[in-house]
């Protein structure tokens, strides 16, 4: 194989497979990229083994063949040169010629035809989406997702279909056990797709799915065979599903609020940092309270001190009094967008529910903790 391709296309596409790419593999060969040349096009893979990226990048084909190169190794000789086009060439005994005409590159490689195989399933029903509206889906609930290893049955966003109010729409839902984020979207031909009862899509699989979604424009995306395929222009994703069974999200969403307060999502925001600076492992909670329309937030911490802020509200009730992580108040607060929030809450042992105008089809949900 040889060819000559221009520096920043392939840099933008190495650089984008950084995070596909195996670092610590006990198959090396994962740790690669594949790179094949032919007709008047280089096809980039890099695979996982549960995720699979490809991208069709326009170069001069000298002589078509395939290679593997570090891909951690690519990306860094292309960071450090500032030439535009680049020469890679095929050498014998595994072995590839990189040069940008100022410096030179001998690169060990392994064998091309060692690289896992990678095949787009055939006969997906693809559906068109927009990738923002897809990339604000992922962006509300994909932090909700457990980070504990024991918790695979919560280790990725639970995506299927629904119907209300006599239109379809495509939900995705995340949690942790401790929080809820939910969302949903009217998608143009939703009902196409072959979700079944839901799918889990991983963590991992959902952050490259934002990548690709996140670059606007359109794009198309399917599901078949335990697979999420997603193509935009010449980007190929394909997602291995999780097999693990979601639990029943519905239970936890309380039918009703009791009291519902409004303020300011930055103003909310901004507080909830300021409780974050005392808190550590043992001590992590702020105290919501409400009374004579004020909103009173007190973080405590034996071993630090305590902090504690005012916000104006609306609410005339009862003195209520409840316990949570304002770290969740600050995941969901920084995925909206409404100027103005909503807080629902029932008791002291339920949980709070975040919703906002702008933020249509949302709903942020975080159980309180004892203070």
């Amino acid at each position: 194989m040889e060819i000559k391709i221009d520096r920043d296309q392939l840099f933008k596409c190495v650089s984008r497979v950084q995070s596909i790419i195996e670092k610590r593999s006990n198959m090396p060969i994962l740790s690669t990229i594949l790179l094949s040349a032919g007709g008047t096009d280089l096809n980039v893979s890099a695979t996982d083994l549960e995720l699979g990226f490809q991208q069709i990048v326009p170069a001069e084909i000298i002589n078509e063949g395939s290679i593997t190169i570090s891909g951690r190794k690519l990306f860094e000789i292309l960071k450090e040169s500032n030439r535009d086009t680049f020469h890679i060439k095929e050498k014998q005994n595994n072995w590839v010629y990189i040069s940008d005409d100022v410096a030179r590159f001998d690169l060990a490689c392994l064998p091309a035809d060692e690289y896992p195989t990678f095949v787009e399933p055939e006969g997906v029903e693809m559906v068109d989406v927009d990738g923002g509206s897809l990339s604000e889906m992922i962006n509300k609930t994909i932090y909700s997702v457990t980070m504990e290893e024991a918790g695979f049955k919560l280790s990725g966003v639970f995506t299927e279909k629904v119907a209300y109010e006599g239109n379809n729409f495509l939900r995705m839902v995340a949690t942790d056990g401790h929080r809820l984020s939910m969302i949903d979207k009217a998608i143009a031909n939703v009902e196409s797709l072959d979700l079944g009862n839901g799918v889990m899509i991983p963590k991992k699989g959902m952050s490259e799915l934002n990548k690709l979604a996140s670059e606007e424009g359109p794009m198309k995306i399917g599901f078949k065979k335990k697979n999420c395929i997603a193509k935009k222009e010449n980007a190929l994703l394909v997602i291995r599903l999780l097999e693990a069974k979601f639990p029943d999200y519905h239970a936890v969403i309380p039918k009703e609020e009791k009291e519902i307060i409004h303020v300011k999502r930055i103003s909310l925001l901004e507080a909830m940092r300021k409780m974050l600076i005392l808190s550590n492992e043992r001590y992590r909670a702020v105290k919501i309270s409400l009374e004579n329309n004020t909103m009173e937030l007190v973080s405590t911490n034996p071993d630090l001190g305590e902090v504690q802020e005012n916000i104006k509200v609306e609410y005339n009730g009862e003195r209520f009094e409840a316990g949570f992580n304002p770290r969740y108040f600050i995941d969901v607060l920084q995925s909206m967008e409404s100027e103005v929030v909503s807080m629902g809450f029932i008791d002291n042992s339920k949980p709070c529910i975040l919703k906002g105008e702008v933020d249509k089809g949302f709903l942020g949900l975080i159980m309180p903790m004892r203070v």
